[in-house]
């Protein structure tokens, strides 16, 4: 493989792991600050990207955006609502609306399974044509990218240190201790969500118009991407602020993502890949407990050792 290849092996590896960080940055909110699994990822991702699709479709690229983010935010209402109002489990509630924006997601994109946008304007075409002929012509979708990621990093440090943004970390430390404190953890909880699932959409979105096409199958083990790529990051930055932290889970997202081109450049069948996004989650989730009880194992496989010596 040449010098090149492995530049656009780069390039495209840091572009879609910026664009599915902004999935990893809403599952940092909602899972690692509010403490709640959110399930409904998957269908959330495609339900931005559908939206965002049909809108650009219809002649709004920059539109788009916003709508795949509002939808993100139903998304997020619905799932808050169903937990916080109707007595429903976290985890239930994901699978539950999960399963039920793979029917609306279909209706989306108008009962069919496959929306094609080679021909439509994209907020990636619209500043490739503003930059033609300029050296950044080439890198239109990884500044989009990195202005998406930089924008939301900068709002996630500003809107956590509000008073409702930390309500929404003292909920997930201490729901109770809230409640205490007159303050409604339904509220925080739902605000969260709805927060957390608009980066969602806004990804899905992303994804959507950088590729081309969408797919119903288009957000189909995002969860499990995010969450190895949140663990990775945090396995890398353990400690800081919320800014280092969430700076964390965008380098956490590339280094999977360059995994993934590492596992398709040997080669790796394309139904592999799922079971390698299952193995990282394992690794970062059992790494530290691992970590934790090597010394344990040292200590017996020593002791073993020169009790054998011994006899």
């Amino acid at each position: 493989m040449d010098i090149v290849s492995i530049l656009n092996l780069g390039q495209n590896s840091l572009e879609l792991g910026l664009i599915s960080a902004l999935t990893v940055l809403a599952l940092f909110l909602s899972y690692s600050m509010l403490n709640v699994c959110d399930l409904s990822t998957d269908g959330c991702f495609t339900l931005g990207a559908a939206v965002g699709a049909v809108v650009a479709i219809s002649g709004h690229p920059y539109l788009s955006l916003g709508a795949a983010m509002l939808a993100g935010v139903v998304s997020g209402f619905v799932t808050a609502l169903l937990q916080t109002k109707m007595g429903v489990d976290s985890l239930l509630a994901g699978i539950i609306v999960n399963t039920a924006l793979y029917s609306i997601n279909i209706a989306v994109m108008k009962n069919s399974s496959l929306l094609n946008m080679n021909k439509t304007e994209t907020v990636f075409t619209k500043l490739a044509s503003l930059l033609e002929g300029s050296p950044l012509g080439k890198f239109s979708r990884l500044i989009i990218a990195l202005a998406a990621v930089a924008l939301v990093v900068l709002f996630l440090s500003l809107f956590l240190r509000t008073k409702l943004g930390l309500a929404i970390r003292a909920t997930g430390n201490n729901p109770d201790m809230v409640r205490s404190s007159s303050i409604n953890p339904a509220f925080t909880t739902i605000v969260g969500l709805c927060v957390a699932n608009a980066f969602t959409g806004l990804s899905g979105c992303l994804l959507a118009q950088s590729q081309k096409s969408v797919n119903i199958d288009i957000g189909t083990g995002m969860v499990t991407i995010a969450l190895a790529s949140l663990l990775i990051g945090g396995a890398f930055f353990p400690k800081g602020k919320v800014p280092v932290k969430a700076i964390g889970v965008v380098f956490g997202a590339i280094i999977f993502r360059v995994v993934y081109a590492i596992a398709l450049r040997f080669h790796m069948p394309a139904s592999m890949l799922k079971l390698v996004s299952s193995v990282i989650v394992i690794i970062a989730i059992s790494g530290p407990y691992l970590k934790s009880k090597y010394p344990l194992l040292v200590r017996r496989i020593q002791h073993r050792f020169n009790k054998e010596v011994q006899e």
